[in-house]
């Protein structure tokens, strides 16, 4: 085909204005700027206990910027980082811009973008914090990296002399703890932050007045660890746990990080409250990593039952849609096949020019069975929606018969002995639909129970009888292969099912109409099947 003179190409590239091309470069300008002073701050703010003057602290947060930044933003970020490295050493630690310093400090940013890239390949899109197998490689990677880090910075410090020999193990140890509690206490809050969606959950937790009686809480487990607990070489400082278990507990990851955050500020202020040494700061901060650890176990382990939770509802409430379509399907099948056939008649007695009384009857039966049909969609539609019951004063022998009367038709051609006995003289205050949808479920599942067996051995009986004055109770038995006995607590679980097209809601849905009359459904292991209903009664035919 020709192109028309003057249309443009169909792949030829759209020109990009000056403005797009600039707008992510001013962008990765912005967070590359807010890296180098968040990071330059953070290093200052932790500044406690250095070994030798450098950064060998027992709480090292910038990092864990550093790796939000460089995860999110990939290898472009890698500069600002060793430039924001640079300058803490320069601004925070007053080290001498040398050779040596500067290839030694470029060691750490060189370090997290390895530790970066491996979670990156590790989750392969997983959000980091999306579930705990996600979580424990996270931390994993977080502690082999920032080992290999400390081993690896300490012997360049200590082969430039800025760390003496005997003392390469200390800082080693000391250097590798900051980070990696920097990191993993540090980090979630930070990543959390960072997204749109996570920091409205972070709003949520903190609107809550809940969050209220949680700050309090921290508060109380901090003045027992480091007040009261001061005279006892803080022997509480495990109750600090109980506070970010409960927070996890109650509002998932989102409050864990945000308890586990809070802990960790209050337990630097106790730090320099009391004064305490550098090596008792560290097994504190130990602790405090183990504590955070847990929490965060802990709110994801919330947040995927809640997830599950909420998927399992949409499903139930999706097979719920699939189990009412069926129970239309069956319960208008009647009234529809009862509208097609008076419909025939009334063409034949149109052709036949008889316009008497015979029409008027056959017209006043379709409107009174599209009427049932309306009524039969209005009824099973509350139910699943809300679990509404309309009660009428029904006689439990017009239940019964009503029940089972497409099965009496069908049951000669499906070779099926269908026996009905006579039931008592009382009546109920039921929904006479939803019961008649459950009778017929469970004759449904007797007949198909049979399908099976020989002709000659398939039966079924329908038995109600009075139990007491007040209850009756209804029998559907079969003499199909029968139900064992952890297989009948079963058939009342969702989507639990022994037909290959079922849904298994249909037993559940029944059970939930029974119940809602204030009565029992359950099903008895034994020679064939057996399913027992009770209901109250009222006496009296």
């Amino acid at each position: 085909m020709t192109r028309p003179a003057g249309a443009p190409r169909e792949n030829a590239a759209a020109p990009v204005s000056a403005p797009a091309r600039l707008a992510p470069r001013a962008a990765d300008a912005g967070v590359a700027v807010a890296l180098v002073a968040g990071y330059v701050a953070l290093d200052w703010a932790s500044y406690i206990h250095p070994l030798h003057g450098l950064n060998i602290t027992p709480w090292s947060p910038a990092p864990a910027l550093a790796l939000v930044v460089l995860l999110r933003h990939g290898a472009r970020m890698l500069a600002p980082c060793a430039l924001a490295i640079l300058l803490a050493d320069a601004l925070v630690r007053e080290l001498p811009v040398t050779v040596p310093v500067l290839a030694i400090g470029l060691v750490p940013a060189l370090a997290y973008w390895l530790i970066a890239g491996a979670l990156r390949r590790r989750l392969r899109g997983v959000e980091v914090f999306a579930d705990r197998g996600a979580l424990l490689a996270w931390a994993g990677i977080v502690a082999l990296g920032t080992l290999g880090c400390a081993l690896a910075f300490i012997s360049l410090l200590t082969v430039a002399g800025l760390v003496p020999a005997p003392g390469w193990r200390e800082a080693a140890v000391r250097y590798w703890v900051g980070d990696l509690v920097g990191i993993l206490v540090t980090m979630p809050v930070l990543w959390m932050l960072a997204s749109e969606r996570a920091r409205r959950q972070l709003r949520a937790v903190v609107a809550q007045p809940e969050s209220l009686v949680v700050l309090a809480a921290i508060a109380a487990a901090l003045w027992l660890a480091f007040g009261l607990g001061a005279g006892t070489d803080f022997r509480f400082l495990y109750v600090l746990c109980l506070p970010i278990v409960w927070a996890a507990a109650r509002s998932g990851l989102a409050g864990a990080v945000m308890a586990a955050a809070l802990v960790q500020v209050g337990i630097i202020g106790g730090v320099l409250w009391r004064g305490l040494p550098a090596a008792s700061v560290l097994e504190i901060q130990v602790l405090a990593l183990v504590l955070a650890l847990i929490g965060f176990l802990v709110g994801i382990v919330v947040d995927e039952r809640q997830r599950i939770g909420e998927e399992l509802r949409q499903t139930l409430r999706l097979a719920a849609a699939g189990e009412m379509a069926a129970a239309l399907a069956h319960e208008l099948n009647q009234p529809l096949t009862a509208l097609s056939a008076y419909g025939t008649a009334c063409e034949r007695m149109l052709a036949a020019g008889d316009g008497g009384e015979r029409l008027r009857e056959a017209v006043q039966r379709m409107v009174a069975e599209s009427q049932r049909a309306a009524l039969v969609v209005r009824r099973l539609r509350d139910f699943f929606r809300t679990g509404a019951t309309r009660l009428e004063r029904v006689g439990l022998g017009e239940l019964v018969a009503a029940a089972a009367a497409p099965f009496v038709r069908s049951a000669p051609d499906r070779g099926v002995a269908f026996d009905v006995a006579d039931a008592p003289p009382v009546s109920l205050l039921v929904d006479r639909l939803q019961l008649e949808v459950v009778l017929r479920n469970l004759i449904q599942n007797a007949f198909d129970a049979v399908a099976d067996r020989p002709e000659g051995e398939r039966r079924v009986r329908l038995e109600a009888r009075l139990e007491r004055a007040d209850r009756l109770a209804i029998d559907v038995r079969d003499s199909g292969p029968g139900i064992g006995g952890a297989g009948a607590a079963g058939l009342f679980e969702p989507f639990v099912s022994t037909k290959s097209t079922g849904l298994g809601l249909g037993l559940v849905i029944s059970r939930a109409i029974v119940e809602a009359h204030g009565g029992r459904l359950w099903a008895e292991d034994g020679p064939g099947g057996i399913f027992h209903l009770t209901l109250p009664a009222e006496a009296g035919a």
